[in-house]
């Protein structure tokens, strides 16, 4: 069995980013393995839903100990995904290894991770415009149980057809479905539902045979290690940071996938990139460092704050 040192590095970039971020599994993992190793879509899809079986769990457990984990929330999800991942393998599997059929899977990947960029991009705007925190706790949820397992089910079926879902396509439904929660406490919830589901699209994978063994096993020896320190580090990274990375990468991806070309491609990620600068410098402004009003009154004696005269007070005259 060959294990490709450079396939285990990428692993383990892709690794650390699901364990702090919880998303960015198969939508970086998959397009990593086509774009950069030339392995078609349907083995790098299969490979890779084996070796989240392995590398997933880690994340779980280390949400697990830090009770971030609504596990009814994870039970309506997982009714309605398990099911639904056995469809989406065996669809995968209809397909067939045909060029058209490869054409057609990269077609539905780059429409899911553009779903999934854009729907990050509208919760963003949203929860700036609405000022939501996002603060609620995780076991004061109240549940929506049909709309619930609806997610599961649309989240099962694109995870077993293209192995993404879980983490990138899932997790932003949940956020609009329960805006007040922190990011931190969906990925924690989102990671645990991810077991069973991942698990069920492998045994689907599986079944239906499209597994190099080699591919999966340089997944996992880069990936797991990586996954845990991710998780171990979620706690203390900032969303506002990683989140736009992902999201950046995920609509590479799909703009990819849905066939643009390489030189066009790179003038669309130059555009949107400046773009993203110039709305963030419109709306950051870092260059105002202070309000010079604030400086000056807190240079007035006038009874401020930090002010050693107090109001009223005529200030001390040295003897003459």
């Amino acid at each position: 069995m060959h294990i490709d040192p450079y396939i285990v590095l990428g692993s383990a970039v892709v690794g650390f980013l699901v364990g702090v971020t919880g998303a960015g599994g198969g939508a970086l993992m998959t397009p990593m393995l086509i774009l950069l190793f030339g392995i078609k879509p349907s083995t790098a899809i299969s490979s890779d839903l084996v070796a989240a079986v392995v590398m997933r769990p880690i994340g779980a457990a280390v949400h697990l100990a830090q009770r971030t984990v609504n596990f009814t929330l994870v039970g309506w999800m997982v009714l309605g995904s398990v099911p639904m991942a056995f469809v989406g393998a065996l669809v995968l599997h209809e397909l067939g290894n045909s060029a058209s059929a490869q054409h057609n899977v990269e077609i539905v990947l780059g429409a899911a991770l553009l779903l999934g960029a854009a729907a990050m991009v509208l919760r963003y705007a949203l929860d700036r415009r609405s000022g939501h925190s996002r603060q609620g706790g995780i076991h004061e949820l109240e549940i929506h149980p049909l709309r619930t397992v609806a997610i599961g089910m649309v989240g099962g079926f694109v995870v077993g057809l293209t192995s993404v879902g879980s983490g990138s396509l899932m997790i932003v439904l949940l956020l609009f479905l329960y805006p007040m929660l922190g990011t931190g406490q969906l990925v924690g919830t989102d990671l645990t539902q991810a077991v069973p589901l991942t698990l069920a699209a492998a045994m689907g994978a599986l079944v239906f045979g499209h597994i190099e063994f080699s591919v999966t096993t340089s997944i996992i020896i880069g990936s797991v290690p990586a996954v845990f320190v991710g998780a171990l580090l979620s706690s203390r990274a900032p969303d506002r940071y990683i989140r736009p990375i992902i999201t950046f990468v995920i609509f590479a991806s799909g703009l990819k996938y849905v066939g643009l070309g390489t030189t066009a491609l790179g003038w669309v990620l130059c555009a949107t990139l400046l773009g993203a600068a110039v709305v963030w410098l419109g709306s950051a402004r870092p260059w105002r460092v202070g309000a010079p009003g604030d400086l000056r009154e807190g240079r007035s004696g006038g009874g401020l704050a930090g002010s050693s005269t107090p109001t009223g007070t005529e200030p001390h005259r040295p003897l003459e």
